[in-house]
């Protein structure tokens, strides 16, 4: 019988990195809570679609 891994979840990936980002997990948590709920797949779909990020508007002055 083989594993299948379910799906990204998005939600799952942002509350882990807000987390990290308010100081309640440690690093290597949150990037096991990133592998985990699927962060690898969405790159690589990212990745395999040619998406590019866009380039922040300059902040006015």
């Amino acid at each position: 019988m083989s594993f299948e891994r379910p799906a990204p979840d998005l939600t799952k990936l942002r509350a882990a990195w807000e987390e990290f980002e308010r100081g309640e997990q440690q690093p290597g948590k949150v990037l096991a809570n990133l592998k985990t709920a699927g962060l690898p797949e969405v790159l690589d779909e990212l990745i395999e679609s040619g998406w590019q990020p866009s380039t922040p508007a300059a902040a006015d002055s």
